[in-house]
Parts: C-alpha cells; sequence; structure tokens
C-alpha cells in the first residue's frame, strides 16, 4: 500500500469507519430533508394550487419586471464599480503622498462600511426619490472599492521587467500604467473581477430597503398579497425566485468562463517568419569585362531557370 505524500493512507479499519461516517451523514442529511419537505406539506406550501399561481400573466409580469430592474441596476453598479475601481487602484499606486493617502482611506472607508447601511445612507440623504440610483451607487462604492484591491494586486503581481523595459523605451508613467500594468493586470485577475460582479449582482437584492423594485422585492410582493386557500405561498415564490438568482449567476460565470477561455487561447507575440532560400547576388564586373545579372530561382517545381548577363560589347 502507497502512502500520499500529504497523509498516510487509511488502513482498513479506518476505511470501514468512513463508510460508516458517510452512511449516517447521509441518513441524517435524507432525515432533515424528508422533515423539512413533510413539515412543508402540512403547511399546504407544496400543494398544487400554491404552483398555479405562475400562471398568471400579471404575475409573471411582475416577475420579468423585476429582473428587468435587478440587471438594470447591476449593469449601471458593474460599469461604475470597475471604472471607479480603476481609479482607486492607480490612486493609490501613486507617487503622490496625498493622493495615495486619499485613495487608501475611500478603500478603507467604503469595505468596512456594511453595504446595508451604504445604500440606505445614499437613499436617504440624497436620492429619496431615485432609490435605482441609490441602489447602484451604494453598488458601485462598496463593488469599486473591492474591485480596486483586486486590480492593485493584480498590478503589482505584473513583473517588474515589465515597467523597467517601458521606461527605458521612453514611455511615460501613465503610458506604462494604462498599455503595460493594466492590462496585464486585467487579464490575470479576471476571474476574481468577474467573481466580484457576481457578488455585485447579488448584492442587488438588498434593494428592498429603499423599496426599489427588483426581484426579491417583486417576490415579497407577490407572497404577501396573493392568498391561496388561506395561506401565502411563500415557499414557492423563494423557490422560482431563488431558481432565478442561480440562472443569473450561471450565466455571468459562464460567461467569465468564456473570456478567460479566449483569452488563454489567444495568439501573442510575434510570429517568426519562415526560412526563405538565399537569393543569388547580382554578378560584379569579372576579369574579362563581364557583368552577370541577377539570377532567378522559381521555387515549388523541379525547373530553376537561369538568367545569365549578356557579355557588354
Amino acid at each position: 500500500m502507497s502512502a500520499s505524500v500529504l497523509y498516510d493512507a487509511p488502513g482498513p479499519k479506518a476505511r470501514l469507519r468512513n463508510r460508516i461516517y458517510a452512511v449516517v451523514g447521509s441518513i441524517g442529511v435524507l432525515a432533515l430533508i424528508l422533515t423539512v419537505v413533510l413539515r412543508l406539506a402540512d403547511k399546504g406550501q407544496l400543494d398544487g394550487a400554491m404552483w398555479d399561481i405562475f400562471n398568471y400573466s400579471g404575475i409573471r409580469q411582475n416577475i420579468l419586471d423585476g429582473v428587468i430592474a435587478t440587471l438594470k441596476a447591476f449593469a449601471i453598479a458593474a460599469v461604475l464599480s470597475l471604472v471607479l475601481g480603476v481609479l482607486l487602484a492607480v490612486a493609490r499606486l501613486s507617487d503622490h503622498k496625498p493622493v495615495r493617502w486619499v485613495a487608501t482611506g475611500f478603500i478603507e472607508i467604503f469595505r468596512a462600511v456594511p453595504l446595508l447601511i451604504t445604500i440606505y445612507a445614499v437613499w436617504a440623504g440624497f436620492l429619496t426619490k431615485e432609490p435605482m440610483w441609490a441602489l447602484a451607487i451604494g453598488l458601485t462604492l462598496y463593488n469599486g472599492s473591492v474591485q480596486a484591491e483586486v486590480l492593485r494586486a493584480g498590478i503589482n503581481a505584473v513583473p517588474k521587467g515589465q515597467s523597467e523595459a517601458a521606461y527605458a523605451l521612453g514611455m511615460s508613467k501613465t503610458q506604462v500604467m494604462t498599455t503595460v500594468l493594466i492590462p496585464q493586470a486585467v487579464r490575470s485577475m479576471l476571474p476574481t473581477i468577474i467573481s466580484q460582479l457576481v457578488v455585485t449582482l447579488k448584492d442587488t437584492s438588498l434593494g428592498y430597503i429603499i423599496v426599489y423594485p427588483e426581484l426579491l422585492q417583486t417576490a415579497r410582493l407577490i407572497a404577501g398579497n396573493t392568498l391561496v386557500n388561506g395561506t401565502y405561498p411563500y415557499v414557492p415564490v423563494i423557490i422560482v425566485i431563488g431558481a432565478i438568482y442561480v440562472a443569473m449567476c450561471l450565466a455571468l460565470s459562464s460567461l467569465a468562463t468564456w473570456i478567460e477561455k479566449r483569452g488563454r487561447r489567444a495568439k501573442t507575440g510575434i510570429a517568426v517568419a519562415a526560412a526563405a532560400e538565399p537569393v543569388e547576388a547580382p554578378g560584379v564586373l569579372d576579369d574579362h569585362g563581364t557583368t552577370h545579372g541577377p539570377t532567378h530561382v522559381t521555387t515549388g517545381t523541379d525547373t530553376t531557370t537561369k538568367e545569365a548577363g549578356k557579355r557588354r560589347d
């Protein structure tokens, strides 16, 4: 029996004990799931009438409007957070101490303050009549600070030889940052950037605190205002809305995977030219006063044609 490098291979007793633990754990999980299902069935949450509400055009339209409102707030917050993240990352790497201190303080403050408080403060203090922009700006402040740290880590991970070579070519610091460091940092940190965008998409659900009609707020209104057989359909609505959130996050993750694979397949660098047959140099004036013209070689066939110069009179 070969032992692993990280840990000793389990013996017969250990393998038997692990199998027992696996069986007991599986039985426990199944018993928990069965208990939950039975309790929901007793309360009537799994009745067919509870699921029939999704056949109504009004409820489907409300869910569609909630999805559109969620994606709208997410799109604005995603773009603004990426722009803010780039600006903060560059500012934190600045050679000027005041700029660096301001960027550092901004990042640390909005990373430390809970996002829910930020969204509510922006809405209550500035944008009471514009809940969508309050939600988008609150998401931008938090996620932009996180994206700034991600980009800063990516920029610091670029080998110093890249920037030194750029400076040696006479490029300014702005040119080095925009054309050398940031593109490489974005490419190396792309999975983390997309993961934070997925978090941004899920955080749009916090818009319910400012009564923005995003998907979660729509679910609360549907479940709280629809009465079926004397019971409010909270569980079916939660399952359907949760499935929609999962689908949107999976779609965004799939997009990230596709972009990452496309970036890996991209051909970079200068292609090496194929070797060609040398061309015979033009003839020079020989001792007898003759000049030979250039020789023309035709490749790809077995026939070689040569043009010889004529002797001068």
